[in-house]
């Protein structure tokens, strides 16, 4: 017996009918960040490996475990992204794009890390990433966070999602705290996980971030960065804060939030979900200002966001937020001899012709008339088209208003107006 041919764990397939639904989300949000005047930009899948060792920090999950990393034929490390802001970086220095008047982009698609799948995170996953470069004040960080309030607005999961945010200061500051941090979690080193003993001496801050309730129990009692924040930026977290409430976007400030990449500072935000377990995060982002520069560009200030495709699409799926069914096809053409092929062929291409947006599909199964008339309603088609040997000779066709369950006989010119009305 043959083994049974699997896709590789953590990489899914997209099927038709569950695509209808990214089709439908996608088009949001194409549709908004159009409106605010973001270009699309796409990047290549693979990535030399250093510019992630880079940007990302080599003591991050990212870096240590988490990379497809491999040698090409050359013995040139390379690795397929495992997030977008570096490869979007790495393409605005290489293409001089510092330089346009516009500096806002986005772009769509999968990404890859090798970490233990679950329900809404897999080794392949997707995500939609928005970079803007060169702004420095907090009106684009209202902007941006605005942008996406839109998006849940418009998609419909606005009452589902709450907005966490954040003020992480500057590499400087964090430096000085963490200090502060290690001297306290030291006294509790018997009382942490495996996962956070490590990080204690790689990447303490990250602890903050961590889902378990004991540790959380101790931090509250831990120091807090905001003790080591300049009063210039708390001043500009403050301004921020008061926006926000003016244009009457919710948030909570969270100041255990703590992005896992190293390069993020001042602004950080996310907006969680409690609807989706300990996956709880669709959109999170904040500041980079000098990531650019640490990339070999000019000192350039920078913000941006990523959308996690699958837990926005399983939030959607769980709350049952979109119901609308989708016709798969809107004319459903059946010949009933094989000689009347031709005429359904011809046919069909000149609806296509003439209504190029409408979906026409043919039958050429070899099925009974009752069969391939209960596949076409099955397929939610408005219209069913029969082409009949005898009826076409006097230049007739049949069709079924699937809906008002009322058939017509039309020659060809009426055919096509009463296609026109029925479709609008």
């Amino acid at each position: 017996m043959k083994k049974e041919i699997k896709s590789i764990r953590g990489m899914h397939d997209y099927l038709p009918q569950e695509l209808i639904i990214w089709n439908y989300v996608e088009t949001i949000l194409k549709e908004v960040l159009t409106s605010y005047c973001y270009l699309e930009i796409r990047l290549p899948l693979l990535e030399k490996t250093a510019i992630f060792k880079r940007a990302i920090g080599d003591i991050t999950d990212v870096i240590e475990k988490e990379m497809y990393s491999f040698n090409d034929r050359k013995g040139s490390s390379l690795t397929l992204r495992p997030e977008g802001t570096v490869s979007c970086v790495r393409a605005i220095i290489q293409n001089n794009l510092l330089k346009k008047k516009n500096n806002r982009f986005w772009y769509m698609g999968p990404m890859f890390r090798y970490e233990r799948p679950q329900k809404g995170r897999y080794r392949q996953f997707h995500q939609l990433g928005a970079e803007v470069f060169g702004l420095d004040t907090e009106d684009i960080d209202l902007e941006m966070i605005m942008l996406i309030n839109r998006l849940w607005k418009k998609i419909g999961i606005g009452s589902y999602v709450q907005l966490e945010i954040n003020y992480i200061g500057s590499k400087q500051e964090r430096f000085e705290y963490k200090k502060e941090l290690v001297s306290f979690l030291k006294k509790y080193e018997h009382l942490l996980d495996e996962d956070c003993k490590r990080r204690l001496y790689t990447n303490p801050l990250r602890i903050l971030d961590t889902k378990n309730h004991n540790v959380k129990k101790i931090l509250k009692n831990a120091p807090l960065l905001s003790k080591y924040i300049s009063s210039h930026s708390k001043n500009s977290f403050k301004n921020l804060c008061n926006m926000l409430d003016c244009y009457g976007i919710k948030y909570k400030y969270n100041p255990y939030l703590i992005r896992g990449l190293d390069y993020y500072n001042n602004t950080v935000f996310e907006w969680i979900s409690t609807e989706l377990g300990s996956q709880n995060t669709i959109c999170a982002g904040g500041r980079y200002d000098s990531l650019v520069q640490d990339m070999g560009g000019k000192k350039t200030s920078a913000i941006g966001f990523a959308i996690g495709i699958e837990r926005l699409i399983l939030l959607i799926q769980l709350k049952k937020i979109f119901s609308k069914k989708l016709e798969e096809i809107n004319i459903y053409i059946i010949f009933i001899e094989d000689n009347d092929k031709h005429h359904a062929i011809e046919l069909s291409e000149e609806i296509r012709n003439v209504y190029p947006k409408l979906k026409v599909f043919i039958n050429f199964f070899k099925q009974n008339l009752k069969k391939k008339i209960k596949n076409a309603i099955n397929s939610l088609a408005k219209i069913i088209i029969l082409i009949n040997n005898q009826k076409i000779k006097k230049k007739i066709f049949i069709v079924k208003d699937v809906k008002k369950n009322t058939e017509y006989f039309l020659m060809k010119n009426e055919l096509m107006i009463k296609i026109k009305d029925i479709f609008k």
